[in-house]
């Protein structure tokens, strides 16, 4: 958030969609009633720092990173809040004065803070607990806004993969060790999540299509969510059909590493120097593309959505709810979750950031990669478009040339060879699997130019980095966005 655009906010004054709060020291509970206000409605941005007249006081420096945590620790406690909501506070300077700021974004379900649930109304927060028909009023609006929240109430648990929700514990655990599911049973956390719930037109109680296309078995994701397909294709040699075609059905948490394994064998990797760390610009934008393709899309058409690798660029398409049609202006664009609870259960196994960072990560991360800018167009089908170098051209990757040379030179690998390999270990390997993959047959030359450079430069990691030793070790290529 820019401080001009904090100017502007704070110009318009309180309303429907605006709050200020004072907060210099410490949060007020009225912060947190504002919040579930905010997504029970239209979203909503939350300044602290501010009086209610639109001056700014300014948030007191020495208690700013606790008052950061306070509020993300509130908003992840499900006794506070239901579903739980990951947000955080940005902090914006302003004429000398630390402001905090976030955008809280509309929600897919009724949201509650402290048992009780509010709506906005002006620039005011009003308890609606005990009227129960504005609650309706609000469950229906969100229900027929969002597809993704359509009840099955005859799936039942034996239709669920619980092995996936483990995973996707773990996961959110390796993301954030204070998660807040690390003590929660897996109904638990599907409930925290907002996945299983009340449909209050019918009064059926069970999984919603979320639910499903996150842990659903293959078979009951295809009658739940017939058109759902994602179709990745590399169209480079063979321009009239394609050189290699993967469809995906299953389920988001499988799709999602099938995907991103399938860019990963048909883009080259680059480790470029971003904020002085060695980065995988090619990972972040693979992420970005995958993420948005299974997260944003509009599941109750039954269009295809595509992934297709070119020479010079590759192209993503998918089924949308547009608010707008036209191309994406970055520094005028307006993030909206077309399925708010996919979206955040992405964001907490670190699979997504919180919304509109996408859009900054892929004009960030395409410059880097390949010199040009993505093209994002909304409209019936949201389209977006990475540039990529022609890498039969001399100089393409001139910006990466001295990292690659210094990682492939410490490694005694070829670049080439050496991104081969990475990609071979984007599933857990065995030392000698690696060893049988790079035709190296010198146990003790692989292990000491091979393996343990790629471990102290942090390209792999061990699957069980507490017995070194272990029979059963295996390494796994390490993910970067995490860094």
């Amino acid at each position: 958030m820019t401080s001009d655009r904090i100017r502007q906010l704070l110009a318009d004054g309180e309303g429907l969609t605006v709050e200020y709060k004072k907060c210099t020291d410490k949060l007020s509970n009225t912060v947190y009633e504002t919040v579930c206000a905010f997504s029970n409605r239209y979203g909503g941005h939350l300044i602290l720092g501010v009086n209610d007249e639109g001056i700014p006081l300014g948030v007191n420096k020495a208690a700013a990173k606790l008052l950061r945590k306070d509020f993300a620790n509130i908003l992840n406690n499900p006794q506070k809040m239901s579903p739980l909501l990951f947000l955080s506070l940005e902090e914006v300077e302003l004429d000398g004065l630390l402001l905090l700021y976030t955008y809280i974004p509309p929600s897919a379900q009724v949201q509650s803070c402290n048992g009780k649930i509010y709506d906005r109304n002006e620039d005011a927060d009003q308890d609606i607990t005990k009227y129960a028909d504005r609650v309706t009023q609000i469950a229906i609006r969100k229900s027929s806004a969002y597809t993704e929240r359509e009840v099955f109430p005859y799936v039942t648990d034996k239709e669920i993969r619980f092995d996936l929700v483990e995973k996707a514990k773990k996961m959110a655990i390796a993301h954030n060790s204070e998660h807040p599911w690390r003590n929660m049973t897996p109904i638990e956390i599907l409930q925290s999540a907002g996945l299983i719930e009340t449909d209050f037109r019918t009064g059926h109680t069970g999984y919603n299509l979320t639910a499903i296309l996150l842990f659903g078995r293959d078979n009951v994701i295809r009658s739940c969510a017939p058109g759902y397909m994602t179709d990745a294709i590399r169209r480079v040699d063979d321009l009239d059909r394609y050189d290699d075609r993967l469809m995906v059905g299953t389920n988001l948490i499988d799709a999602y590493e099938l995907l991103m394994d399938f860019i990963s064998r048909h883009t080259l990797d680059r480790f470029f120097l971003v904020d002085n760390q060695r980065v995988s610009v090619r990972s972040w934008i693979a992420r970005e593309l995958v993420s948005n393709i299974l997260v944003h899309r509009e599941y109750s058409n039954g269009f295809l959505a595509r992934i297709v690798i070119e020479k010079d660029r590759i192209i993503a398409e998918n089924w949308n709810r547009p608010k707008y049609h036209g191309r994406i202006d970055p520094k005028n664009f307006k993030p909206d979750s077309k399925n708010p609870l996919l979206a955040q259960f992405f964001i907490n196994i670190g699979r997504a950031d919180r919304l509109g960072s996408g859009v900054r990560n892929l004009y960030k991360y395409t410059r880097i990669y390949s010199g040009g800018e993505p093209e994002l167009v909304e409209g019936d089908i949201f389209k977006t478009i990475i540039p990529l170098k022609d890498e039969s051209k001399n100089g393409s990757m001139e910006v990466s040339t001295e990292v690659d040379t210094e990682v492939s030179t410490k490694v005694k690998l070829t670049h080439e060879r050496l991104n081969e390999l990475l990609a071979f270990c984007t599933t857990p390997r065995s030392r000698k699997e690696m060893q049988v993959f790079c035709s190296i047959k010198t146990d003790e030359y692989f292990r000491k130019n091979i393996v343990n450079p790629m471990l102290k430069l942090g390209l792999i990691k061990m699957t069980i980095p507490d017995k070194p030793n272990s029979r059963n070790q295996k390494y796994i290529k390490v993910s970067l966005l995490s860094k």
